[in-house]
């Protein structure tokens, strides 16, 4: 520890509603409370709490001033950093995370997140004011994670799995007029995968929403499912995988929209327009009348995003549909009923 900041005030008698103000300012900020009216923060943190705080006091009529101090000797150093301890904080948290693993599956879906983001919060909270974190901040992330963990087994909805595979390069020549097979009740990834396909891989594709591998047609190529030959890989998802798999991670416009994709599928590095993707696809699944009509919407919508993108990154055309492929599969027309009505679709 470099130092402390330190807040020594004397707060207006008479205005309660400063007292509450300042108290809850001064417990969010994580301060340590040296004595009554002495409150402290390491050197560097709190981005300068202390100091608003000591203005709010002053405008009220109170006395407030902000020090620099600093303990000399190992000892003052171990009594103040007891000041900080969040053990207790970590240890009604765990009983909390705990109880929350115990009714996961009682509580449902819908439920279950919402506990699940709450407690995630709750750490948050705490970690940011852990100025001296230690093995009860461990225990307690390690316990998180466990619990979403165990959300995600429980509430996965058929989602597929990550594998260690590596990519390889593939023939495009040898996946052409082919039956592609995933889950049914598309979205985004399996929605922006089929795009992908139909676009840029099999312009004559035809494809079957299935309810589980089990029934998957013999002949048909799986993709984002568990045991399908495309689905997520180390840390990409499925239409990473494809994107990679056929040589085309080199077109910026893809490599954009497989950024957004990613984010909406399993979250990390949020992309500038992942939010304005999900809006638009939330409000074609509202109103299509099934997975082919919501396809059929969807790759309107992924057009559009991939011609802007294509846009930005080159006025000289690079990464714009292929010749072969633009006007040859319109997306409204694109999913004509083909020998299976109600599960093949061309």
């Amino acid at each position: 520890m470099n130092g402390l900041s330190a807040l020594v005030l004397s707060l207006p008698t008479r205005n309660s509603t400063v007292r509450m103000r300042v108290w809850r300012a001064l417990k969010e900020s994580g301060c340590g409370v040296l004595r009554d009216g002495v409150y402290v923060l390491p050197a560097g943190s709190g981005n300068g709490v202390l100091a608003e705080i000591e203005s709010e006091i002053r405008s009220a009529g109170g006395f407030a001033m902000t020090l620099e101090m600093k303990p000399r000797t190992p000892e003052q150093f171990a009594e103040v950093r007891k000041l900080f301890e969040r053990s207790a904080d970590y240890g009604a948290l765990m009983q909390k995370i705990d109880a929350a693993a115990g009714a996961l599956l009682r509580l449902g879906s819908r439920k279950a997140q919402t506990q699940l983001r709450r407690l995630r919060g709750a750490f948050d909270k705490i970690s940011n004011i852990d100025f001296f974190p230690g093995q009860a901040k461990l225990q307690a992330a390690e316990a998180i994670a466990a619990l979403e963990l165990g959300f995600q087994e429980a509430y996965a909805d058929g989602e597929p799995r990550s594998s260690k595979r590596r990519l390889k390069a593939l023939d495009p020549a040898r996946y052409q007029k082919r039956l592609w097979a995933t889950r049914e009740d598309l979205w985004v990834d399996r929605l922006a995968s089929a795009w992908l396909i139909k676009r840029f891989i099999d312009r004559n594709a035809r494809f079957v929403w299935i309810a589980r591998p089990s029934e998957r047609p013999r002949n048909a190529i799986g993709f984002d499912y568990n045991g399908a030959q495309f689905t997520h890989a180390r840390n990409r998802v499925t239409f990473e995988v494809l994107r990679g798999s056929f040589g085309l991670d080199r077109d910026p416009a893809l490599m954009a929209i497989g950024a957004a994709v990613h984010f909406l599928d399993v979250g990390g590095i949020p992309a500038p327009d992942a939010k304005g993707l999900e809006t638009l696809l939330k409000g074609i699944k509202e109103k299509a009348r099934g997975d082919d009509e919501l396809l059929a919407e969807a790759m309107r919508v992924l057009d559009f995003f991939y011609s802007a993108y294509s846009g930005k990154a080159s006025s000289g055309g690079a990464g714009r549909l292929p010749v072969s492929q633009t006007g040859a599969s319109r997306p409204s027309s694109a999913l004509a009923p083909a020998s299976t009505p109600g599960k093949e679709r061309a």
